[in-house]
């Protein structure tokens, strides 16, 4: 019988093709701790039929997957972005990442809560209820992808597919003491219903216990679709390559000061400075840096971009369903975004971009001279549920607790660089925060590299939860 507990996915893949385990063992594992869990966790909105037959030769083999429940396209399953509207809609094929990853030899096993149309830092939609964090019931995983990254905080499993449009992966995962990895723009694409989310800011993977897990679902989701406006410059090699091989000594640019209006809390800094030391340890250079960009324009500038999106794709589906009010069938606070996306200007959407397009300048510039950027991801530790909900709250009261939350992850998805959350520190209360890492555009290698060598030196998986999930399933 092997230890669920002390496998990641390629360990679990490797077990099943060497016929230690029955195809399905970890699928039904999964299955029942899912069972056992999720009415605590409410990190599960949707399950799926599961197939009968599993194929065996492939990277992950028998490895169950939920996915969140939005982005990624599977045939003839539900997908509904955390909202009413979009209630009973069923896909009619794969995407093109569904595909790959279908192809890898992930068992798709069901959606993981979302909030709606995913516009929130905690998973607290209206449609699906609240996900809690298994460190502390009475706080948010974070979000938007706070499912996922409850699920593997948990111990359920290994890893989840996930997407960030301002943090949506790197916030949760810095809640929950999970790895959580935003590539470049469009190293994994969107196709073939869309060429990009979000302005190109959506980014799609994953959340994971170990590094490499990580490295390797890259490894067989990156790529160009076809008709993708743009692409990532080619990697050197394999990610999971990189993720086994330590860098070259580091220089590295530390911001921990939050931007003006948006203080950091003294644990997140804490957190930064600790990686910082660990960092110095290892034989990186650390010193005071910040990147130069206008945060108060770039806030205005995604809360543009996300509402005349999000307002196309709402009205778009209500026309194609004949649905008279979609509005109706919203939350208020996202109802009234929506709303305004109305009265947002070409004029004003284009100068959204132009901001959008003047981080990817100013980041450019700070890789210039740093191979690295450190921060805070969060600028305060995981919240209370109800803290970041949008209930009785409207679009600006509501953004401006969404943009405080997390002030600095968003310029990595406006300038397209990755960035990565990892789990080194842990308060006196036991609650996780992440330390957020960037490189300059296409370094997904680097931070691959760097990642493996912060797992080696301090060890992350062991930590459990305060939620003792593990009485649960026994």
């Amino acid at each position: 019988m092997s230890d669920y507990d002390n496998l990641d996915a390629l360990a679990m893949a490797d077990l099943v093709r060497r016929r230690e385990v029955a195809p399905d063992h970890f699928v039904r594992e999964a299955a029942a701790r899912v069972a056992v869990a999720n009415p605590v966790l409410n990190a599960v909105v949707h399950e799926f039929s599961v197939p009968a037959a599993i194929e065996t030769e492939v990277p992950f083999a028998g490895v169950p997957l939920w996915l969140k429940d939005t982005g990624v396209a599977i045939k003839g399953e539900l997908m509904t972005s955390g909202t009413r509207l979009y209630q009973g809609v069923r896909s009619p094929s794969d995407s093109t990442l569904g595909g790959r990853l279908r192809r890898a030899g992930f068992v798709f096993m069901g959606r993981t809560n979302t909030p709606e149309l995913a516009l929130s830092f905690t998973a607290e939609g209206e449609f699906h209820g609240s996900a809690r964090n298994p460190w502390d019931l009475t706080r948010s995983p974070g979000g938007s992808s706070g499912g996922a990254a409850a699920l593997v905080g948990a111990g359920i499993v290994p890893l989840t597919q996930a997407s960030d449009g301002a943090g949506s992966i790197r916030v949760p995962c810095a809640h929950t003491g999970t790895f959580g990895f935003k590539p470049s723009r469009l190293r994994n694409p969107h196709g073939p219903l869309q060429a990009e989310g979000m302005a190109g800011m959506s980014t799609l993977h994953g959340i994971s216990r170990s590094v490499r897990d990580s490295a390797a679902m890259l490894d067989i989701t990156h790529g160009g679709d076809i008709g993708d406006p743009w692409s990532c410059p080619a990697p050197s090699g394999t990610f999971i390559s990189a993720a086994l091989n330590p860098p070259k000594r580091l220089r590295i640019g530390m911001q921990i000061e939050g931007p003006e209006g948006y203080p950091l809390s003294p644990e997140v800094v804490e957190a930064t400075e600790d990686a910082a030391r660990l960092l110095t340890e290892l034989g990186h250079h650390v010193e005071i840096a910040t990147p130069v960009y206008d945060n108060g324009a770039l806030a205005r500038a995604w809360f543009v971009v996300a509402a005349v999106n999000i307002g196309r794709g709402v009205k778009g589906f209500a026309a194609a369903r004949g649905i008279a009010d979609p509005l109706a069938l919203l939350e208020p606070v996202n109802a009234e975004w929506v709303r305004r996306s109305a009265g947002i200007s070409g004029e004003d959407y284009l100068g959204a971009v132009q901001v959008l397009q003047a981080s990817s300048r100013a980041m450019g510039t700070f890789f210039q001279t740093y191979d690295i950027y450190l921060s805070p991801v969060t600028a305060e530790i995981a919240p209370k549920l109800g803290e970041l909900a949008g209930t009785g709250l409207g679009p600006e009261e509501f953004f401006r607790r969404f943009w405080a939350h997390a002030p600095l992850t968003a310029v990595f998805n406006a300038s397209g660089c990755p960035a990565m959350s990892v789990p080194l520190y842990w308060t006196t209360a036991g609650l996780p925060v992440g330390a957020h890492f960037g490189a300059a555009f296409g370094g997904e290698e680097l931070l691959f590299s760097l990642a493996g060598e912060l797992e080696l030196a301090r060890p992350w998986a062991w930590r459990r939860p305060k939620l003792d999930l593990e009485a649960m399933y026994s």
